[in-house]
């Protein structure tokens, strides 16, 4: 089966994604990225792109005339943005699937704007982090066009659930799961930045492995504490969404805004620029060059 497909945004989703299905068999890939000719940050996406076989185009409107099927994968803060710069390009022939952690509310915002172009919009929520699966990653589908759109990509492996036909089901099912797994990352980070202060972090971690047994706990802290060093600031902004999807329904988002404190703390630190690309291998290197 042949397809076509382009991305919104190419980032660090969105390259993993792209370089899986390159693999997989997909020779049609496209991205534009309004970043791809900024200073420093260009020369990662053009990079990025070399790598995983994707052609960089130069506009909305060029993205849209080389694929069928639009992968929207940018910063929750852009979401609405990037489907406004696309639409005025989309026709019938279209697939339009925003991946974003953003809120039910704003999925269904989005919706509205791709369905008046004729195009199909399908809402997607990615499950779990991207790079450890590429694009094998366990994706839920929401939306009248789901069914068709995961059809065609299961046979290239990719692992897409289909969920509600009403949009915002699955953006809901990704929200709530960010109260838990970002607010982890949150907790673990203040924890070492606590325990190691006292040189307390070997039993902190020794008990909390007697009362959840079957967890690794300086594993789990190592590498909870590197992914928010290294994605900061865009989770901060998705436990924004998180707090917004909260608050619309009546229920204050106590634990979703201190997350979000914490990540936006990280990135105001510049902790990122003090790692490599990675992040700290450990929560020991973490807190030897923090604290």
């Amino acid at each position: 089966m042949s397809v076509s497909i382009g991305f919104v945004g190419f980032g660090e989703a969105g390259f993993h994604i792209a370089k899986g299905l390159r693999a997989a068999g997909v020779e049609s890939l496209s991205a534009y990225d309004i970043n791809a000719d900024t200073d420093g940050l260009g020369e990662k996406i053009r990079a990025r792109a070399c790598e995983a076989g994707v052609n960089l185009v130069t506009s909305n409107a060029a993205l849209a005339s080389a694929s069928k099927l639009i992968f929207s994968v940018v910063t929750a803060n852009r979401a609405a943005d990037a489907a406004d710069q696309t639409a005025p390009h989309l026709h019938g022939h279209h697939f339009y699937a925003d991946m974003n952690s953003v809120s039910p509310a704003l999925k269904q915002s989005i919706a509205a704007v791709i369905d008046r172009t004729g195009a199909r919009f399908v809402e997607i929520a990615i499950m779990a982090p991207v790079p450890p699966y590429g694009h094998k990653v366990p994706m839920l589908s929401g939306g009248a066009a789901a069914a068709e759109f995961a059809e065609r990509l299961t046979p290239f492996g990719m692992r897409i659930e289909v969920g509600a036909t009403e949009i915002g089901a699955a953006a809901a099912t990704k929200m709530c799961r960010s109260i838990v797994v970002k607010g982890m990352e949150a907790i673990l980070t203040e924890c070492v930045l606590g325990a190691t202060q006292y040189g307390a972090a070997e039993r902190v971690f020794g008990s909390l492995g007697e009362t959840f047994p079957g967890i690794d706990w300086n594993q789990l802290a190592s590498y909870m504490v590197s992914r928010m060093v290294v994605h900061g600031e865009r989770r901060a902004r998705e436990m924004e969404e998180v707090a917004e999807t909260l608050r619309s329904i009546g229920i204050e988002p106590i634990m979703a805004e201190a997350a979000a404190r914490r990540m936006d703390w990280s990135a105001q630190q510049g902790l990122k620029g003090k790692f490599g690309p990675e992040g700290p291998a450990s929560y020991e290197e973490f807190a030897k060059k923090v604290l």
